[in-house]
């Protein structure tokens, strides 16, 4: 996440599947649906949302990294002068709180912003490819320190656990020697860094679980909770690609047809149904959010013009699917709050859905 880069709408699958022609031909199921999903507004009225300007009060653009709730958010804005790329806590009211502030000409990023309670975390990378963890406290507004800068070469995944805040501690997976992984950890205060060598590629999900496969075409094979030691062997599918979370894994392969099918399915390989068909593709890294959804898009013809697509979730429990915008771009999620963009490049609002005030 940066402020540095100007913000626009777009879909980083829907350019793909433009790209290879797949938006030329929309399948029959999609075409003459039967019945077509609730919208937001009906299926959950009392869950919080909101509609948020692109720019600053200043009138920069701001660009969210992470949402407190529907209303507040952590994100990146340039200075006016451009001289600083800043990082911000964004309230309700549209005022500003500067959390850290870095000279553009380093071209920084802030990336893995996490939140947990009062604690803000992320990881500032500058020129040179010099990596540090920092974090602030939210609640007393004291200036924000660096946790550290033993970061080892750590792996980024777009996932809201790329950096994990559990038992004291800041976790974060990087590259290890060999082909293996550093499961990394440091006291959210500072000090010491923790490195336990793994073998093979693995991400952290969900605290303590982490998941291998991050670098096979058939995706994760195996779950294992770092406290105890214990695999768990995810049941893969031979045409299939697998991701998944502590309790349930996403299964995205080709039907007969050539389109696409996103299933999901315990690790075990029970429980499995169908979430969706046709043009659907996966936006967002982690899977089952709050282990109550399934978020996908659906790519529609105007999509290789506008970048746009059909936003939809699917509520596990029920099995209902839900719209929650016809013509979406630049979607995020991060800590149960999901974000989206309408409009065009030119001219465009933000949106945000808490979806742990779903009832």
């Amino acid at each position: 996440m940066t402020g540095a880069r100007r913000a626009r709408p777009g879909l980083g699958l829907v350019a793909a599947l433009a790209a290879a022609g797949l938006l030329l031909a929309v399948p029959p199921a999609a075409q003459g649906r039967r019945s077509g999903p609730t919208p937001a507004a009906l299926a959950w009225p009392g869950a919080q949302k909101d509609v948020l300007a692109a720019t600053l009060a200043d009138g920069t653009a701001y660009e969210p990294g992470a949402f407190l709730d529907a209303h507040t958010s952590i994100g990146t804005a340039t200075s006016r002068d451009g001289k600083v790329v800043r990082l911000l806590r964004r309230g309700p009211d549209g005022t500003v709180r500067l959390l850290r502030a870095l000279p553009a000409a380093a071209h920084p990023s802030y990336q893995a912003v996490t939140v947990s309670g009062d604690l803000l975390a992320w990881f500032e990378r500058t020129d040179g490819d010099r990596l540090e963890l920092w974090a602030a406290d939210l609640r007393t507004g004291r200036p924000a320190h660096r946790v550290t800068a033993d970061t080892g070469q750590a792996r980024f995944y777009r996932s809201e656990t790329d950096l994990v805040a559990a038992d004291g501690r800041l976790h974060w997976v990087a590259a290890g020697a060999g082909g293996s992984t550093e499961v990394r950890s440091v006291a959210m205060a500072g000090g010491p860094v923790g490195v336990r060598p793994v073998p093979g590629t693995w991400r952290l999900l969900a605290w303590p679980w982490m998941a291998d496969g991050v670098a096979e075409s058939a995706g994760a094979g195996t779950l294992r909770d770092l406290v105890t030691g214990r695999d768990v062997a995810v049941t893969r599918t031979r045409k299939g690609a697998t991701s998944c979370s502590p309790r349930w894994c996403q299964v995205v392969s080709l039907d007969g047809d050539g389109y696409s099918r996103i299933e999901l399915m315990r690790p075990g390989g029970g429980d499995r149904r169908v979430v969706a068909g046709g043009t659907a593709a996966s936006e967002i890294v982690d899977v089952a959010p709050l282990d109550r959804f399934e978020v996908f898009v659906q790519v529609g013809r105007t999509a290789e013009l506008t970048g746009n697509a059909e936003l939809l979730v699917y509520e596990i429990a029920t099995r209902r699917t839900v719209q929650i915008s016809p013509d979406a771009g630049q979607i995020g999620y991060r800590g149960g709050v999901l974000w989206w963009s309408t409009g065009n490049q030119e001219t465009f609002v933000r949106h945000s859905l808490d979806l742990r005030t779903v009832p």
